[in-house]
């Protein structure tokens, strides 16, 4: 099967336009054989042949080109107001501190003491010393007080192992 390349399709697109050229002369030679009106159909015809195959070589002649768009638009800086409703965000609420750092939950050793009560001996945080010596007395569970009697009469204080229970810890310094 023969290889059409445009190189020879265009060839022979040219050596047809001339063979046609030549057997119109040669028919317009001939004195008796066609009038006026014939022959310049027959040009016309050949004419819009020619023209039509010339504009598809030329549109597929154009279809090889690879064409490139590099344009970007240029996006200037400045201010923009911002139309958009969740935009601006609200500000940053602060993040709880990590188990480790929160001292809250760390009650002095120096007020750890070992009661005497009804049901025997009771390790426990006595109260007056939690007041002056933790910050946050007044936020201990209430289900851990405790009331006992000592030798100076009686005395509030809180329990070390309900305490532990609802995750207080003993501060070991």
């Amino acid at each position: 099967m023969p290889v059409f390349t445009p190189r020879s399709l265009h060839r022979k697109f040219i050596a047809l336009v001339a063979g046609l050229s030549i057997a119109i002369t040669g028919l317009s030679a001939a004195p008796a054989a066609a009038d006026q009106d014939d022959t310049a159909r027959a040009l016309a015809a050949i004419l819009g042949l020619a023209i039509v195959g010339a504009v598809i070589h030329n549109s597929r002649k154009d279809d090889n080109v690879t064409r490139y768009d590099n344009h970007r638009p240029y996006d200037r800086p400045g201010y923009r107001p911002h139309d958009r409703p969740g935009y601006h965000p609200l500000p940053p609420r602060p993040r709880p501190l990590p188990p480790r750092a929160d001292n809250r939950k760390l009650l002095p050793q120096a007020c750890l003491r070992t009661f005497q009560t009804r049901q025997g001996k009771i390790n426990g945080f006595g109260g007056k010393c939690l007041s002056s010596n933790y910050r946050y007395t007044n936020s201990l569970p209430q289900a851990c007080a405790l009331r006992f009697r000592d030798q100076y009469g009686f005395g509030k204080g809180y329990d070390a192992q309900c305490l532990r229970h609802r995750g207080y810890q003993l501060a070991r310094r």
